[in-house]
């Protein structure tokens, strides 16, 4: 599962940089970085929603609140897990 969970890490990554037009190669953006504020990527709030509607087309995955975006869209790492446990919770068709 390692495998798949780089994957679909480097799949955010590529995905964050494609979408939201970022400077940063997805080669340079670290799993647990944060992507918000100055310490991180720097996204901002326009960003957020953007990412949540690429994470929904991409992996059918959905983002109820912002409650659960500021915990979902803290990190690459974050955003994977969510994801993963999202697919994991619904049976395949």
């Amino acid at each position: 599962m390692n495998g798949d969970s780089g994957m679909l890490k480097q799949e955010i990554k590529t995905l964050m940089v494609e979408k939201l037009m970022l400077q940063t190669p997805a080669s340079e953006i670290g799993d647990d970085q944060s992507l918000f504020g100055p310490e991180g990527l720097g996204l901002d709030s326009i960003d957020a929603l953007e990412l949540v509607v690429a994470l929904e087309r991409a992996f059918g995955v959905s983002i109820q609140n912002s409650e659960t975006a500021a915990k979902v869209l803290h990190s690459v790492q974050s955003i994977a897990d969510h994801v993963e446990i999202h697919r994991s919770a619904v049976p395949a068709t």
